[in-house]
């Protein structure tokens, strides 16, 4: 075997390493993934009140994650469209088993328990609804017709819906974000817009009429945190004190008194965001931020690069919705959103979330890593 047989790899190119047993390794990406994850890590275990024993159970379930990225980054785009609708039928299929055999927790049945894994189905929608709605125009012309909208709104809606049914706002949320997205990257015409947004108007006392006292009380309370202070808008109260507190540069790692004292509720997933705030203020809040923005443009670099429809729609979406997760956790916490249980992505605790979201960004870096290959 020639010394050169041994070498790790070379750089061909910016932004794409291809080792010499031919993998694809999106290099920006990863290192920018990895850097967030370190950043909510050292968050995570002050959240966690220094248990190491969670954080090394987190640091598995990001390792998962990273299995997974790279494992999708090496199947080829085409694979990826090939395979779609069938992902996407398998998520509805075991939407309705959750229906009827589903594990209840918390009030709320959202739960499959297959013996060897527990997995919550409604993240597979997260992937499979922008990547069906990419499908569904990828040998069409653009921007779409009327009709074809309407299709691609009927694509995001029903597991939209099934997943609201748990009840499960906020990922029913995140699935309408992120199939929304996708057809706004269709490029669909203004009045298409004004038409859904006349639609949506119309449909929202109906909408009203169907939600859960709870989910009510999470709306009057965005518009005034402060009329029960001591009941559903405890929670905004206590984040935006946390955040508050922290200053410009925090009252350092494992000081935070709101965490620690036990005043902030869900301060590992849901409100992280304040811990992160009052213990390194806002200037490592703004670091934080700056890693997700980059995040977000190197994935929108990859979809501008991308060769073909069902790349371009599914990059867009993708690197977009992953900035909607940001600003939707970061916005509730600091009382500029309702309460919606979306988490903070590559920071706050959870399994299934990390996986899906280190599955999708998997998917970019077969997309570029790919297109790159192919390019003479």
């Amino acid at each position: 075997m020639s010394l050169a047989n041994l070498e790790w790899g070379r750089t061909t190119g910016a932004g794409r390493w291809r080792p010499l047993g031919g993998l694809v390794v999106d290099v920006p990406l990863i290192v920018l993934l990895c850097l967030t994850a370190g950043v909510g890590g050292v968050v995570l275990y002050s959240a966690l009140g220094a248990d190491m024993g969670l954080l090394m159970r987190q640091g598995m379930r990001f390792g998962l994650g990273l299995a997974a990225f790279f494992v999708l980054s090496q199947v080829p785009p085409r694979y990826l469209r090939i395979f779609t609708p069938w992902v996407f039928f398998l998520g509805l299929a075991l939407l309705l088993v959750v229906m009827v055999e589903g594990e209840i927790g918390k009030g709320a049945q959202r739960w499959l328990d297959l013996g060897v894994v527990r997995f919550q189905p409604s993240e597979i929608l997260k992937l499979a609804a922008p990547m069906m709605v990419a499908w569904f125009m990828h040998e069409r012309r653009l921007p779409p017709t009327f009709m074809q909208t309407v299709a691609m709104v009927l694509i995001v809606t029903v597991p939209a819906f099934l997943i609201a049914e748990q009840p499960d706002l906020g990922t029913a949320l995140l699935v309408i974000a992120s199939g929304g997205l996708t057809i706004l990257l269709a490029g669909i015409s203004v009045w298409v817009m004004v038409a859904v947004a006349i639609a949506g108007l119309c449909a929202a006392p109906v909408l009203w009429h169907f939600m859960h006292d709870y989910q009510r009380a999470r709306v009057f309370v965005f518009l005034n945190p402060e009329s029960d202070p001591l009941g559903t808008g405890y929670n905004t109260i206590q984040a935006k004190i946390a955040i508050g507190s922290g200053g410009l540069f925090g009252k350092g790692w494992l000081n935070g008194t709101q965490a620690h004292l036990e005043f902030l509720p869900e301060r590992s997933t849901d409100f992280i965001f304040a811990v992160m705030g009052e213990e390194f203020g806002l200037l490592g809040l703004l670091v934080l931020v700056v890693l997700y923005l980059a995040i977000v443009g190197r994935g929108l670099y990859i979809a501008l690069q991308a060769q073909d429809t069902f790349t371009r729609l599914l990059a867009g979406a993708l690197s977009l919705t992953f900035f909607f997760y940001v600003f939707v956790n970061a916005g509730m916490v600091s009382g500029l959103m309702p309460m919606v249980g979306v988490p903070l992505p590559l920071v706050s605790a959870g399994g299934t979330s990390m996986v899906t979201l280190m599955a999708g960004f998997g998917m970019l870096a077969s997309i570029h890593g790919h297109r790159k290959l192919m390019a003479p």
